[in-house]
């Protein structure tokens, strides 16, 4: 790759990104030499990038036209659901969703499950016709939402142990992944699940022009994972992989979404290829990097307070995070890359640009 020199005048512009979530503050759209799609890119091909990618340099996006999106109250496209549309609805398998304000998002109605014994699942539950909704239309009534030079994602919401929970009720979906009646029924929901995200997968691409895939399954509370790992091996590795596999034919990348406290379920991330899992701050994110880093590409912890805390940190305070970010894992970034968890500060962002920008360079 060509040597580009840092420049001050990078940064010395006042083009901003629209904040992500309502109360974020907008991010500097920097001058790059390069765009942070291609940026972006060169990490997930474990290649020296310009700089540490971050949170404005991708345009993430959960079009209407997926019923779940719109169920779940998480629309980010052109046209955001409006107040009256806040309600909730059917998601793509036709199971209700009640919205909670308070929580600023849906929730199935608990005690009243639509698959009560999995081995039901294909008298009970519908799968869509996801190749007969309005993909063009959507994507043209989406064609500037997403600049050109961002990385562009699609997150698909519900995956296998969410949907499956959605479906029977955290308890009884739990109790599902292990019990031997039900085993193979769940299994063969779990692989018909599978030609359906690979169908929205395909379409993504096609349409929206997608350069990466997250996909959408908590699998832990704060403390504890809500499985053992041989189950995760089991009952949905082989799933996700066939998912990601998907992905990687189409030439596009995917990052595993996945909240709780799931640091021994890692060995499942990598098992499935997932290319990327950021994770919450509760995971010990200092031994992962150390035992799988570069096996997956980590979000590690920044050192600041996260979105919505009350402790506000000082300027000082973010300038000396973001360096240390640095100091920590520039030396090896190139074949252990790692992304800045949830970098949401304008002031760590634009220190972390500048001194990867200069570091990473003095390494060509």
């Amino acid at each position: 790759m060509a040597n580009y020199p840092f420049s001050q005048t990078e940064v010395d512009t006042t083009e901003t990104y629209p904040p992500r979530f309502a109360g974020m503050a907008p991010m500097k759209k920097f001058d790059t030499p390069i765009s942070p799609k291609e940026n972006y890119r060169l990490v997930y091909e474990r290649k020296l990038p310009l700089w540490i990618p971050m949170g404005s340099d991708a345009a993430g996006m959960t079009p209407r036209i997926d019923p779940d999106n719109i169920a779940r109250n998480f629309v980010f496209e052109t046209n955001l659901l409006a107040p009256e549309e806040q309600t909730g609805g059917k998601d793509r398998h036709n199971i209700d969703w009640i919205y909670v304000p308070q929580a600023g998002g849906s929730m199935v109605q608990p005690g009243s499950p639509t698959l009560k014994n999995a081995n039901d699942w294909e008298k009970v539950i519908y799968m869509p016709d996801v190749d007969s909704w309005a993909w063009e239309l959507s994507a043209e009534a989406n064609k500037d939402f997403a600049a050109p030079e961002r990385w562009r994602t699609v997150t698909i919401l519900t995956g296998f142990f969410e949907r499956l929970i959605s479906m029977m009720d955290f308890a009884e979906a739990a109790v599902a992944l292990i019990d031997e009646d039900q085993q193979a029924a769940v299994q063969g929901l779990f692989q018909a699940l599978v030609e359906m995200y690979k169908k929205m997968i395909t379409n993504y691409v096609k349409y929206f022009k997608v350069d990466a895939i997250s996909f959408h399954d908590d699998w832990g509370s704060q403390t504890s994972p809500f499985f053992s790992l041989d189950t995760a091996m089991e009952m949905i590795v082989p799933y996700i992989k066939q998912v990601v596999d998907h992905c990687h034919e189409l030439g596009i990348y995917y990052d595993q979404h996945s909240c709780g406290k799931n640091e021994k379920l890692v060995p499942a991330y990598i098992a499935t290829g997932a290319d990327s899992w950021s994770g919450q701050d509760m995971n010990d994110k200092d031994m992962l990097y150390s035992q799988y880093g570069g096996q997956i590409i980590l979000g590690m912890n920044t050192g600041l307070p996260g979105f919505g805390s009350p402790i506000v940190p000082t300027p000082e305070e973010e300038v000396a995070a973001a360096k240390k970010f640095i100091e920590k894992f520039g030396a090896d970034y190139a074949s252990k890359p790692v992304f800045a968890g949830f970098a949401m500060s304008p002031i760590f962002v634009e220190t972390l640009y500048v001194e990867s920008r200069k570091l990473f360079e003095s390494m060509r």
